[in-house]
């Protein structure tokens, strides 16, 4: 029986580790993100990654034609420079922020409705010159 006790409890504090985490998402995407959203009408959705300096994550995402969208990537202020490149459905980069000073949002509107990539990445200090 201790050995179950053992699993269990491990078990338990990751799964209420993990909804403390996604909470701290959420706030912290209210705080910093919404701000930077003003003149947009917010979906409700908030996509978060928990990322260390190396890691990377996609997103992918159904944009409307004929709407005007805002993306808005913040990271915490301790990490490098976030880099984030945008692909449609043939991997062609609609954008990149590293050809824009590592600016944090993106103002758009598609022509067609699509299914776009998010390739975002928290660079290495050491190696912060490759692309995502």
């Amino acid at each position: 029986m201790r050995s179950v006790k053992t699993i269990l409890l491990p078990a338990i504090m990751l799964i209420a580790i993990t909804g403390y985490v996604n909470a701290q998402c959420k706030a912290f995407a209210k705080r910093e993100c919404l701000p930077r959203l003003v003149s947009y009408t917010h979906d409700g959705n908030y996509h978060a990654a928990v990322l260390v300096e190396g890691e990377e994550a996609e997103l992918y995402k159904t944009f409307y034609s004929d709407m005007d969208y805002r993306v808005s990537i913040v990271g915490d202020g301790k990490l490098p420079a976030i880099e984030f490149r945008v692909l449609d459905s043939n991997k062609n980069v609609l954008y990149s922020n590293k050809d824009k000073n590592y600016a944090t949002t993106w103002d758009f509107k598609l022509q067609s409705s699509q299914q776009l990539k998010f390739v975002i990445k928290v660079p290495s200090a050491t190696r912060s010159g490759q692309t995502p």
